[in-house]
């Protein structure tokens, strides 16, 4: 998200299908020097495991790996490896499936002559992070991406190719076309859709470039996301969106199959709301007065699920809106460049003095926050599919990696179960891509994509952060090396 201040069975991601099918590369030495495990066959053994489907945590289990694939599960007690098996004893470890992340991104905002007393001057840049967020996603235990809005789709597009090549470390990648966008925007790197033709026309080209899917951005009008999402679907393309201009129920109507931002960007009951314009507003007395069990909730969640519509929470982005209420880590502030730590202390330290000034904006923003959990936990329980993200803009401190762990304690806070959470951050994001099959979950014959932590976050979900190697694809990553790589570098490339 760029701020300023059930899904159909039918459509299928086919290049992204092909992409997570494809058997991985021999690692070029940029790679090879964060590889911690690299033999064929590999037992981790002595583990608790989370298989990411809500079950109950398994505890003393032995997990195969062989070329590349999840191939058995069972009691350490029973284990027999095969002779030319790496064992690998894991004692006091937890196995999860790799995150799938659904609304993270590959740039940073940076605000020129950004200050306390005020946002900067214009024009809003938005460089790209080619270099540190691949790492800190992966090193956090990010094994699948979707990028969700592109300022550079061919820089991503060109990302993917050298991370699947094995030339560079990083995730699988679900690359989002550049923002369908409407006018007028403020972001000079974002393309203004003229009218639908013009949608029609940008869906079209992208997709042959061969991005797996859009976003629809804040100002885009209701014939213009209808063009977008008629002809992304002949591609078997899905569209998410970050709205504004267009209601939640406008777009559902149209066919949009996944909204952003869980329900915080919905503007159909903010005062003087005008059709296909986005009020000053932005959504929060929609928010303020759409509370969990009204009538207004209920109607909308369930239009939502009846039009098989997924939504995507993004917790850690509005926990800043309260920076009382945010969790600071040390590794966030380590990895930062030192002017884009600089600045967001400066902003930090002066949002903590006005929330000191004005107590009652802080509850006000704390409960919007909380209701805002309280409605997402309605629409799971209706069975709607919610899907997990930090929406790493920078905004807030929320980084790519951190913020996905973030987005999982943070969904615990909302009332979820630990093993739930994991779920939404896992099996969900794969379901949404049709993948469901292949990763999200733990179970012989699925790609070895496994985040190996210490502690158990089944009870403690705070352990999550304690993440010790990654497999991709069956490929154990040194998790520790790769942050140490990017101390420093976020913010700069």
């Amino acid at each position: 998200m760029i701020r300023i201040s059930l899904t159909s069975p039918l459509l299928t991601c086919l290049a992204f299908t092909a992409l997570a099918q494809a058997p991985p590369p021999a690692p070029a030495p940029a790679v090879a020097k964060y590889l911690k495990v690299t033999t064929p066959i590999v037992v981790l053994n002595h583990v608790r495991l989370i298989d990411g489907t809500g079950a109950p945590a398994l505890e003393d289990q032995a997990l195969t790996i062989e070329s590349g694939k999840i191939t058995r599960i069972e009691p350490a007690s029973a284990l027999k490896p095969p002779a030319s098996a790496t064992l690998l004893d894991l004692t006091g470890r937890t196995i999860m499936p790799g995150i799938v992340g659904m609304h993270d991104h590959m740039y940073y905002i940076a605000r020129p002559n950004r200050s306390a007393e005020g946002p900067g001057d214009p024009p809003l840049i938005v460089p790209q992070m080619s270099f540190s967020a691949p790492r800190l996603y992966l090193a956090a235990g990010v094994t699948t991406l979707r990028t969700t809005g592109s300022v550079e789709p061919y820089t991503d597009l060109n990302l993917r190719t050298q991370i699947d090549a094995g030339q560079l470390p990083g995730p699988h990648m679900d690359v989002t076309g550049p923002y369908l966008e409407g006018s007028p925007s403020p972001f000079l790197q974002m393309h203004n859709l003229r009218d639908p033709a013009d949608a029609t026309a940008t869906v079209a080209f992208w997709a042959a470039q061969g991005v797996t899917s859009f976003k629809a951005y804040m100002d885009i009008t209701r014939a213009e996301l209808k063009a977008a999402i008629d002809e992304a679907h002949k591609h078997h393309i899905k569209v998410t969106g970050h709205l504004c201009s267009v209601t939640y129920p406008e777009a559902a109507e149209l066919g949009i199959d996944n909204l952003e931002h869980g329900f915080y960007v919905n503007t159909q009951l903010d005062p003087g709301k005008q059709p296909d314009h986005c009020p000053e507003t932005q959504g929060n007395p929609t928010l303020t007065k759409m509370t969990s069990g009204s009538p207004e909730a209920k109607a909308l969640i369930d239009l939502l699920i009846a039009h098989h519509v997924a939504v995507t929470s993004t917790l850690p982005v509005f926990e800043s809106d309260d920076p009382t209420h945010v969790h600071l880590q040390t590794r966030v502030l380590e990895t930062m460049s030192p002017s884009a730590r600089e600045d967001y202390l400066t902003i930090r330290n002066f949002q903590m003095m006005r929330a000191a000034a004005n107590p009652q904006a802080a509850a006000d923003h704390l409960k919007l926050l909380q209701n805002e959990m309280a409605l997402e936990r309605q629409f799971v329980a209706a069975g709607g599919l919610l899907l997990a993200g930090p929406d790493p803009t920078g905004d807030g401190g929320v980084l790519p990696g951190f913020g996905d762990q973030r987005e999982i304690e943070l969904l615990v806070q909302a009332g979820f179960s630990p093993l739930e959470a994991i779920r939404i951050a896992t099996l969900n994001g794969a379901t949404y891509l049709d993948q469901q099959g292949r990763f999200g979950s733990l179970a012989p014959g699925k790609n070895a994509d496994i985040v190996v932590v210490k502690g158990d976050p089944s009870t403690h979900i705070a352990d999550i952060e304690n993440v010790e190697i990654v497999f991709k694809d069956g490929v154990g990553y040194d998790s520790p090396k790769l942050f140490e790589s990017i101390k420093g570098r976020f913010g700069q490339y």
